[in-house]
């Protein structure tokens, strides 16, 4: 049999095997509409909620009320030396893009520097940690899905200037899953 007719054989096969389970997929949605209670939106670079976190100043571009809580997106305006000590999430993945200078990234126990354009998985329960390398600021699209962890940021942006109280800090992340190593 050559291609041409084993592809019309074949698909006619195919269709007369499925017909039956696509005509009762179209019969049981009928009266099912899908209903986002999303509202589209476009941020412009300008825009968004900035937090200075203990020295990682974040813009937030989409929060949980956003995206019915599937994702928080933020960019990261740091300076070099300035990093998160390794940590652990319980309840979110992570993804850091890096637009803007070197990030040191150590995503269970194996560091890469990023350079623009590089990104990382940082899934949960993997402990991961980031530092600024090199003498330029560096600037991160960073994603954590689902969201939620944008109240911890907004509590450890309310703390006090100057060096951080670790004590404090730690406690705050613990009250959102996450843990230092």
């Amino acid at each position: 049999m050559d291609r041409k007719q084993f592809i019309k054989t074949s698909g006619l096969g195919i269709g007369i095997t499925l017909f039956p389970t696509l005509a009762k997929c179209q019969s049981s949605n009928e009266n099912t509409e899908i209903v986002s209670t999303n509202d589209p939106k476009i941020i412009t670079n300008a825009e968004g909620n900035v937090l200075n976190v203990i020295g990682d100043i974040q813009t937030h571009k989409l929060v949980g009320s956003d995206t019915d809580n599937q994702i928080l997106e933020w960019v990261s305006n740091v300076e070099p030396g300035v990093g998160i000590p390794p940590h652990i999430h319980t309840k979110e993945d992570e993804i850091f893009r890096v637009i803007k200078g070197q990030v040191e990234i150590m995503v269970d126990g194996i560091a890469t520097v990023l350079k623009a354009g590089d990104m990382a998985f940082a899934p949960k329960n993997i402990p991961h940690a980031w530092t600024v390398v090199g003498t330029e600021n560096a600037q991160m699209m960073c994603s954590a899905f689902p969201s939620g962890i944008e109240v911890m940021f907004g509590e450890l942006a309310e703390l006090p200037a100057g060096p951080p109280d670790f004590e404090k800090v730690a406690e705050i992340c613990a009250n959102h899953g996450i843990s230092f190593v």
